[in-house]
């Protein structure tokens, strides 16, 4: 995808559905666990891939494609999971389709690279791991509130669906800059695109 210079190189979307399964909903947290499982076994190395990434910044300035693109589709496969679990979706989470979830990262220019920002990254993103701690669980009660109002109603109210969302895509650009190391410009303080 073909970022502007305003636009974070990190976008992530969650379709809004009108119409929602209450059944599937009822039981969507057992529903997910072959999913949870799945993601568990395959993003176990995202930890040691990123310390790689980050000697391979060092030194070479470079961020290998072919890890950047594995990063990515676990990741997305990570956030349609989310996405399912968390009620903002009923769709059961595909492994290869884009379902309703978008998460799109520019492939960072390696003129662009800082070799020394992967180094400390992970203590620049320190201000956003606060707010997140404070954000999650909150994301947690409004899923439970959502749960109820699927189970009544049938529907996941809107401002409370774009504000699940809004903690989803803060926690994916946190995660691009200082776990998956993608982008060297700062992730901003915000729920919005």
């Amino acid at each position: 995808m073909v970022y502007d210079s305003d636009m974070y190189p990190v976008q992530f979307d969650v379709e809004y559905p009108e119409i929602r399964n209450r059944l599937t909903a009822l039981v969507r947290l057992i529903l997910a666990i072959p999913a949870f499982v799945i993601i568990g076994l395959v993003s176990y190395g995202m930890f040691w891939l990123s310390l790689a990434t980050a000697l391979v910044i060092l030194f070479r300035k470079k961020y290998p494609r072919q890890w950047f693109d594995w990063q990515v589709e676990v990741n997305r496969l990570k956030y349609r999971i989310n996405a399912y679990a968390g009620l903002l979706r009923d769709e059961y989470p595909s492994t290869d389709d884009e379902q309703s979830v978008t998460l799109d990262i520019a492939y960072p220019d390696s003129a662009q690279l800082n070799r020394v920002l992967p180094l400390i990254k992970w203590i620049l993103a320190f201000p956003h791991y606060i707010v997140l701690l404070v954000l999650g669980p909150l994301a947690f009660v409004v899923s439970v509130i959502a749960w109820f109002a699927i189970l009544i109603v049938g529907r996941y109210p809107s401002g409370l669906f774009d504000f699940a969302v809004g903690v989803n895509r803060w926690t994916v650009r946190v995660s691009a800059y200082a776990g998956m190391l993608t982008t060297d410009r700062y992730p901003p303080f915000s729920l919005d695109e």
